[in-house]
């Protein structure tokens, strides 16, 4: 990725379809006027879409569809989001490769990002169906030295949070499904999550968040998933920026950590749920210790813990384990 590429691209983003002048940008770059034409021209070849107004300058008519690191890199610029992205054509699993960095010895926090990956993975060794088709594969890599005992809320605050940003954002309602899915206001999952962490001692040392989201149209989803998963873009009936939407995601999935972090989350934490969740008052059966559980759900407790009332008058707490609604 050039930095002059993606400062030029910034520049037609502030302008907001308005005109940009090529001597204005060269003056700004310190650059030459023949630099900028030579960078619209690689840029043109990418996907990018320029016309020319006369006595104007150039207008930023249409962007590349799929992750594009000038142009996720441009919108980071305008979010004051300065965090390392590792970008990736393709990979096993960004979870892996941040494991991998991590172990090498790379300086966290950064972000793995991928368009594809080949061995994507939920929970319990499940595998994530990995589109190339302008979805987020992304890791979050850590070193966040906290005792294990504080992450037990982790990856429902984060994906709690994530719902409040695309409501925030599309004005699209989602829901969580405890622990950690996210699904389309139709019930159908639009996202997976995956937290994984290494411990020293008695401490995390390093602590991976990974989000599997759901962007484009899913036209090659296999039969078996066309019943029970959705996107973004279905889910809001529009076409949606999938560079300044990740860039917005990892900003906020940054911010929410140091939230967590610093301990100023918990007075949001059971708003957040009580508008996400789709569990409560609900009969579901989770498996608890390899013997299955059945009873309603009462809501969580305050680090997360599902409560499930059993038939039997119990109230039961679940710290981890797989949701099965019942019909």
């Amino acid at each position: 990725m050039s930095a002059l590429d993606s400062s030029i691209i910034c520049a037609f983003l502030e302008a907001d379809g308005q005109p940009v002048s090529g001597d204005r940008l060269a003056k700004d770059l310190g650059v030459s006027r023949v630099a900028i034409w030579g960078r619209l021209e690689k840029l043109r070849a990418a996907g990018f879409i320029f016309t020319a107004s006369p006595r104007k300058g150039y207008i930023l008519k249409e962007v590349p569809q799929i992750l594009h690191p000038t142009l996720l890199d441009a919108h980071s610029r305008r979010l004051k989001a300065s965090l390392p992205i590792e970008y990736l054509e393709s990979v096993d699993s960004t979870n892996s490769e941040a494991e991998r960095q991590l172990a090498n010895g790379r300086e966290a926090p950064f972000i793995v990002l991928a368009q594809s990956q080949t061995a994507g993975r939920g929970r319990l060794g499940r595998k994530w169906h990995s589109s190339d088709q302008g979805n987020i594969y992304l890791s979050l890599a850590l070193r966040p030295f906290i005792l294990p005992e504080r992450l037990k809320p982790f990856t429902l605050w984060m994906g709690l949070v994530i719902c409040r940003y695309i409501e925030d954002t599309l004005g699209i309602k989602l829901g969580l499904k405890w622990p950690n899915d996210i699904l389309s206001p139709d019930g159908k999952k639009i996202a997976g999550i995956l937290t994984e962490a290494r411990l020293d001692a008695d401490t995390v040392r390093d602590l991976i968040f990974g989000l599997g989201l759901n962007i484009s149209p899913q036209k090659d989803f296999p039969t078996e998933l066309k019943s029970i998963a959705s996107s973004l873009a279905q889910a809001s009936g529009q076409s949606l920026d999938v560079n300044a939407l990740t860039a917005g995601i990892i900003k906020n999935i940054y911010t929410s950590w140091e939230e967590f972090k610093e301990d100023r989350w918990a007075h949001l934490f059971k708003e957040y749920w009580m508008r996400y969740d789709i569990l409560t008052g609900k009969v579901v059966t989770i498996q608890l210790r390899g013997e299955p559980v059945t009873g309603m759900v009462e809501g969580i407790d305050e680090v997360g813990s599902l409560r499930i009332k059993t038939a039997d008058g119990k109230t039961v707490l679940i710290s981890s384990g797989e949701v099965t609604l019942r019909s």
